[in-house]
């Protein structure tokens, strides 16, 4: 990631102004949490059949144990704009790297289904509220040139937390001979998929200790020296002064924030930019992709292939969509958010409508096995990693870019945690439907319905996403 950070420094307009080696330090923290909401979302993957095989679950029973987190994480992403707003974005994030640590160990000392759920749902509260409070914190310190770049760290870290859950899954099932079999001190190799989560949640934890709390909050408590201070940390000490009364402007008149507060005044209907956010949220998931992610071993077993080249697949999928995020990186703040989401829409939709294609009229072996031809295999391979690049360059850290920065102060609580639990419920639905789906209508069918929901982001980006490339966040009190 450090790279990265280079690049994003070299290629950011300049500004003597801007301390920019302390922004990148506090933001690569934040981001840290990503970096657990990717681990702990793909470290289930390569462990699906072991856990089927060690709790004797259903296929039901074996879809729940995956999408159990999701849950937690709609209730964490509920909860954590109130609780951040409450008690700080940085003691919010202490308390979900604690929760990060108990699930991490109780999954992977689980006995049955319902031990290992009830430790996937702590660990799914830590992901909800990471997944808000990270980035709006990232927004929240970065000044608005380097904003958009800056939040997408939180995608990168995502990204290359996913990354590396699919290699350990790799290299520790490799190394035992399958994720069912004895690994180290006489554990099965599943266990330690999810206990090796357990060091970068102690070095997010520590992390936390290096970061300061987020200026906009200590002023909307009344902390406005604290605030300053650290304000001319992150910028020039006599810009400070100014931009605590820019903050000051916006937050003077607000109350508490609540729940209602995503209400126009008086009447019982939504903000127009809350069914916004609501919309871009529920869309992320609707594409499907998190079916490539929790499910990525079992699709491509289905597909044909072994379980050890589908966790190679997953490897291979794994870094495409590192590298694309880094390029999404690149463009965010040069392109703008809008075009970037058009594009991936377009591109999901071409490339998800061919995979249904070739999916759809594959045969079908005795067993109820796909059988793909040699070209069909080579196709699909390409389109789904495709598939993987438009969402990574597009909407896998737009949307979080855009759910940091699009609200009015007034109302950004409330309005994250709404379309936070709309983000997880729809991913809860995606991820518990798909073995249906695959049940049902096959995989070709279960892609053509993905390719349909893509299609249709195109046209409610067009029509209802405003741009928030170079605003800064008092801006959209105007809203």
């Amino acid at each position: 990631m450090t790279s990265q950070l280079l690049m994003l420094r070299e290629n950011t307009p300049s500004d003597a102004k801007v301390n920019f080696g302390f922004i990148i330090l506090i933001s690569s923290v934040a981001a840290l949490g990503g970096f657990l909401f990717g681990y702990d979302s793909g470290c289930i993957n390569g462990a699906i059949d072991a856990l089927q095989v060690a709790f004797n679950a259903s296929n039901l029973g074996s879809g729940f144990n995956v999408a159990s987190m999701l849950l937690g994480c709609a209730v964490g992403a509920f909860m954590a704009g109130g609780l951040a707003d409450k008690f700080g974005r940085r003691p919010t994030l202490f308390v979900s790297a604690i929760l990060f640590g108990i699930s991490a160990f109780g999954s992977g000392i689980a006995g049955g289904s319902l031990v290992f759920i009830m430790f996937r749902l702590i660990g799914g509260f830590a992901v909800g509220a990471a997944s808000i409070i990270s980035p709006a914190y990232i927004s929240e310190i970065a000044p608005a040139a380097y904003r958009g770049r800056l939040s997408s760290l939180q995608q990168l870290a995502i990204v290359l937390g996913l990354f590396l859950a699919f290699l350990s899954n790799y290299l520790i099932a490799a190394a035992a001979g399958g994720a069912s079999e004895t690994f180290w001190l006489g554990y099965e190799a599943w266990r330690w998929m999810f206990w090796v989560e357990l060091i970068p949640v102690a070095l997010f934890g520590l992390g936390l200790f290096l970061i300061p709390e987020s200026p906009r909050y200590l002023v909307a408590v009344g902390r406005k020296e604290e605030a300053q201070v650290i304000l001319g940390k992150i910028s020039h000490p006599d810009d400070a002064a100014n931009k605590v009364a820019s903050i000051q402007k916006t937050v003077s008149s607000e109350r508490k924030p609540k729940l209602s507060d995503i209400f126009k005044d008086g009447t019982k209907k939504l903000h127009p930019i809350v069914w916004v956010g609501l919309a871009i949220a529920a869309l992320q998931q609707l594409v499907g992709i998190n079916v490539v992610f929790y499910y990525g071993a079992v699709l491509w077993k289905t597909a044909g292939f072994s379980e050890a080249d589908a966790l190679k697949i997953n490897v291979i999928g794994g870094i495409i969509n590192v590298v694309s995020t880094v390029v999404a990186i690149a463009l965010v703040d040069k392109w703008g958010r809008k075009p970037l989401l058009l594009t991936g829409s377009a591109g999901m939709a071409i490339f998800l409508g061919v995979l249904a294609v070739i999916f759809g009229t594959a045969n079908v072996d005795a067993a109820g096995d796909l059988q793909l031809s040699g070209s069909a295999g080579t196709v699909a391979l390409i389109c789904a990693n495709c598939y993987i690049i438009m969402f990574g360059i597009s909407w896998g850290p737009v949307m979080w870019v855009m759910l940091g920065e699009m609200f009015p102060n007034r109302i950004r609580g409330a309005a994250l945690a709404v379309a936070g639990l709309s983000q997880w419920i729809t991913n809860f639905a995606v991820t518990m439907t798909f073995p249906i789906l695959l049940a049902s209508i096959g995989l070709g069918g279960a892609y053509g319905l993905y390719a349909g929901f893509a299609l249709i982001s195109f046209f409610i980006v067009k029509a209802i996403v405003r741009e928030t490339k170079g605003r800064t966040l008092e801006d959209m009190q105007a809203d």
